[in-house]
C-alpha cells in the first residue's frame, strides 16, 4: 500500500473534477493506490473563527460547499477520492476546530503547525525571524504546540511534525532535540495520533525528510502509527521521491502504513 494523503489543489488550479483528473493520473503512475486530497482549512470562509490574519485573509477566497461538490462529484463519477482537510492547530480554539470537523464528512483530518502567534513559521516572508529569536524557545514553543495538537484529540495525523526545521534552522543541542521529540511522541502515542513521513522537506530550503531520523525511530519505538505523503500543490508532486520515504520508513522499522475511511483507521503493508 502506498498512500498520499496530504495533497492541495487550490493555490494551483480549480476544485473541479477535471483538475482532479490529473492528481488522479499522475497518483495512478507511481502506484500510489490511496489519494486523498486535504485542502488547506483557512481558505474557507467557515474557518474565519479559527484563524485570521492578514496574510490568511489574502487568501481566503473559498466556501466549503464548493470543496464538498467536488468530492460528490467525484463520487458520482466513480473516482476514488478521500476527502481531507489539513488544519492549522491553533491553541484556545479547540472547541471551534471540533465544531467544523465534526460538521463534515472527512475520511481524516491533519493536523499541522504553520503559526507561532502571529509569525508564520514556514513562510519564506516570515524566514528572517529565525536569526531574532532564540532558537532553543522557537523549538519549545513550536512542540508544545505539537504536544497540544496531539493532546486535543482532534486530528488523525500531524502534518510534516518538524517543520520547524524547514529553513535548516536548529539548536546545536541533540540532547534538547530529543527531549522535544520524546514529549511530541508521548502525547502522540497517547491519542493514537499518526504522523506523516513527508517527502515535502525534499523540495524545502531544508533538503530533508519530514521527519528527523531520530524523530522517527522515537515514534516507533513509542508505537505512533505513519502515512506516507508529499504534501503536493501541484500534480506532479504526488509521490515525489516516494522510494526515499518508504527507506525512512523501513530504516526505523516500519512495515506498515495507516489508511483512513470516515475517521476510521487501518494499517496495510508497505509496498
Amino acid at each position: 500500500m502506498r498512500t498520499d494523503y496530504h495533497v492541495h489543489m487550490a493555490e494551483t488550479g480549480n476544485l473541479t473534477i477535471d483538475y482532479l483528473r490529473n492528481y488522479i493520473k499522475k497518483a495512478q503512475q507511481e502506484g500510489i493506490e490511496e489519494l486523498g486530497i486535504s485542502e488547506h482549512a483557512y481558505f474557507f470562509q467557515e474557518t474565519r473563527n479559527i484563524l485570521s490574519n492578514p496574510w490568511v485573509e489574502n487568501r481566503r477566497t473559498l466556501d466549503f460547499k464548493t470543496y464538498q461538490q467536488m468530492f460528490d462529484q467525484a463520487n458520482e463519477a466513480g473516482i476514488p477520492i478521500k476527502m481531507g482537510i489539513e488544519m492549522d492547530y491553533m491553541p484556545g480554539k479547540e472547541a471551534e476546530m471540533q465544531e467544523f470537523i465534526e460538521a463534515r464528512p472527512f475520511d481524516y483530518v491533519i493536523g499541522s503547525v504553520h503559526w507561532i502567534d502571529e509569525w508564520g513559521i514556514d513562510l519564506a516572508i516570515f524566514r528572517e525571524e529565525y536569526e531574532k529569536r532564540d532558537l532553543h524557545e522557537v523549538y519549545r514553543q513550536y512542540f508544545d504546540r505539537v504536544v497540544s495538537l496531539a493532546e486535543s484529540g482532534l486530528f488523525d495525523f500531524v502534518g510534516h511534525i518538524d517543520v520547524i526545521k524547514v529553513f535548516g534552522y536548529r539548536p546545536d543541542d541533540q540532547a534538547f532535540l530529543r527531549e522535544q521529540y520524546e514529549r511530541a511522541a508521548e502525547a502522540l502515542a497517547k491519542t493514537n495520533t499518526c504522523i506523516e513521513i513527508s517527502t515535502a522537506g525534499l523540495r524545502k530550503p531544508v533538503g530533508e525528510l519530514y521527519p528527523d531520523p531520530e524523530l522517527l525511530q522515537i515514534c516507533k519505538e513509542k508505537g505512533v502509527g505513519i502515512v506516507l505523503c508529499s504534501d503536493a500543490h501541484k500534480p506532479d508532486h504526488i509521490g515525489y521521491c516516494y522510494d526515499d520515504a518508504i527507506k525512512l520508513a523501513r530504516s526505523a522499522g516500519y512495515e506498515k502504513v495507516h489508511v483512513f475511511t470516515k475517521r476510521k483507521a487501518s494499517v496495510k503493508p508497505i509496498r
